[in-house]
């Protein structure tokens, strides 16, 4: 028989673990909400002075005081886009094969060596890159025949860095953190989904397919996953990028990233407007970020309520 004061003490401590998780549970919005205000009041001189025409400005010329992101805003997209369809098919094959093809013997030797490569530091990466990755593309760009580099897509001297550099190596940090998702999603998907497949007379690869088709919910969340990883990512692509603030189509024309320059060029601004520039592209990659990952809950949702 629970007495009055054992249940007063109980509904207490209901109340406090009620109280403490949600009050941790709202660090998390605050947090951001101070990120956001940080970054707006410590770029308001160039907010004030460029405003929106700070998104679409191609010109960055610190001598001169004039401050624009699309080079940087483009680079970003662009090599995160070419990284996310690079990676995508490599990841989605790696966690079919770890959940239904591997023989039990290699699954979990090939499970700790992807899972190890997202353990990499991103310099490490950038170091393989520049010593390995450049000069492999370099290569490549040297034997694509003079007919096809006429097009937009591929025009511009082989240097190795570049665009098409950084979207390589952009793919192989992605695909770890795609690949373990993806392979936990299917991992996940319920036995007598695959044993009603096969009952139906499926084959092998038609109860694959069922699978990723049940679990599409959160691949697409993986897929997601990796893109942020792609966005944010600094130093590696830094590295192999090439230092060129202006926007092209070429793979293999060098380009900078928003995070690539604000690395490179933080120390090196001299007065408030040059400072305040870097801190707004940091505003501008944090609102970029919100909006990519807002619209891919809104997909991962309505693809959750067609299954429902």
């Amino acid at each position: 028989m629970i007495t009055p004061v054992a249940s007063g003490r109980r509904a207490r401590e209901r109340g406090g673990f009620r109280l403490g998780t949600g009050a941790v549970a709202l660090l998390v919005p605050l947090l951001v909400a101070g990120i956001a205000i940080v970054l707006t009041w410590d770029s308001l001189l160039s907010v004030r002075q460029f405003g929106l025409r700070f998104w679409v400005n191609s010109t960055w010329d610190p001598v001169a005081g004039i401050f624009g992101a699309f080079p940087f805003i483009w680079g970003t997209l662009y090599s995160s886009l070419l990284a996310l369809l690079l990676s995508t098919p490599i990841a989605l094959g790696i966690a079919v094969f770890l959940s239904d093809l591997s023989p039990r013997p290699l699954r979990q030797p090939l499970v700790f060596l992807t899972e190890l490569l997202a353990a990499i530091p991103s310099i490490v990466y950038g170091l393989w890159g520049i010593f390995v990755l450049v000069p492999a593309v370099r290569r490549i760009e040297s034997l694509t025949p003079p007919w096809l580099r006429r097009l937009p897509l591929f025009e511009g001297p082989p240097l190795g860095v570049g665009l098409l550099a950084a979207g390589l190596i952009l793919s192989v940090m992605v695909i770890p953190f795609t690949a373990s998702v993806a392979r936990e999603i299917l991992k996940a998907v319920p036995a007598n989904q695959r044993e009603g497949a096969y009952a139906l007379g499926a084959t092998r690869w038609e109860a694959i397919r069922m699978a990723l088709f049940y679990g599409r919910q959160g691949i697409m969340g993986a897929v997601m996953l990796g893109l942020g990883r792609a966005l944010g990512e600094t130093m590696a692509v830094t590295m192999v990028i090439g230092y060129a603030p202006r926007a092209s189509l070429s793979l293999f024309a060098p380009q900078y990233t928003m995070a690539a320059v604000i690395a490179n060029e933080f120390s090196e601004a001299a007065d408030d407007l040059y400072l305040h520039a870097l801190v707004e592209i940091g505003l501008v990659l944090f609102i970029i970020t919100i909006v990519i990952n807002t619209m891919s809950r809104l997909l991962i949702w309505r693809v959750g309520s067609e299954r429902a």
